[in-house]
């Protein structure tokens, strides 16, 4: 039977938001995977804007490849709590898969999330 559990995000401390400083690959650590391959990660992610402007958030989903990791979408101006990612997995690899985003500008968004661990 598979156990879950819930914790914050590796890039998070204490569960706090990630603000994303990065404007280019490789972006600001979100989450590291399991290096486990039997252990499956499930990803929440929102995005917070606090800027005047609508901003571009690039998500590295366990890669930087344009053929299959990335995610991107605008955020709207001075939104909060958008459903970026929705539960999206991330199963063990000996090399851990890792989540990342970085922002067409600086110092506008923050992510928040957490993930559900199963093993």
């Amino acid at each position: 039977m598979a156990t879950f559990t819930k914790s914050v995000l590796s890039g998070s401390t204490d569960g706090r938001g990630i603000h994303i400083d990065d404007d280019t690959t490789p972006g600001k650590l979100i989450h590291t995977g399991s290096t486990t391959a039997a252990d499956v990660h499930e990803i929440w992610l929102y995005a917070t804007n606090y800027d005047t402007t609508a901003r571009k958030l690039t998500i590295e989903w366990g890669g930087a490849t344009a053929g299959g990791d990335i995610i991107e979408l605008t955020i709207a101006a001075e939104s909060g709590l958008v459903l970026v990612v929705p539960g999206l997995l991330i199963k063990g690899n000996a090399t851990a898969l890792v989540v990342r985003a970085f922002a067409a500008t600086t110092s506008a968004i923050n992510i928040f999330g957490y993930v559900n661990k199963i093993a």
